[in-house]
């Protein structure tokens, strides 16, 4: 294993309740496995990067009830193709070389699962996005 995947496993979280069983799919293993792991290392860029999307679209999402945001991290994690890439590219990024084969065999099965994965983390930091946040250069 070279420096680089040595280095990117090293640093990852444990997820005690992310275990994988030999009679799990390949989807399932992988989703346990790396993606979940990889999601919650790159948690504070993920809300991080929604904040700045949330911002970047007139501070709508700020004047929003719970029910609402929850509705609207969703919609802009499908709809929006540019931002759901940008959120792709921090996880595969942070892929083995060995981990991305194994995502290209099956890309699209896992893209869904990983989304769906970050929009229940973004939702779980709702309480993280409730001040929008202005930054001056």
């Amino acid at each position: 294993m070279d420096t680089r995947s040595k280095g990117l496993l090293h640093i990852r979280p444990e997820i005690p309740n992310a275990l994988v069983y030999d009679t799990m799919s390949s989807d399932e293993h992988f989703q346990n496995a790396t993606l979940r792991p990889v999601i919650k290392l790159q948690r504070e860029l993920l809300v991080e990067a929604f904040r700045n999307y949330a911002n970047k679209h007139k501070g709508v999402f700020y004047t929003l009830n719970t029910e609402k945001k929850q509705h609207y991290i969703e919609n802009a994690i499908q709809k929006d193709i540019k931002f759901r890439n940008s959120l792709k590219g921090m996880i595969i990024g942070q892929f083995t070389v060995e981990e991305y084969r194994e995502y290209i065999q099956n890309s699209s099965a896992l893209n869904k699962r990983m989304m769906n994965t970050v929009i229940e983390t973004i939702k779980d930091c709702l309480q993280l996005l409730e001040v929008e946040v202005e930054y001056s250069i």
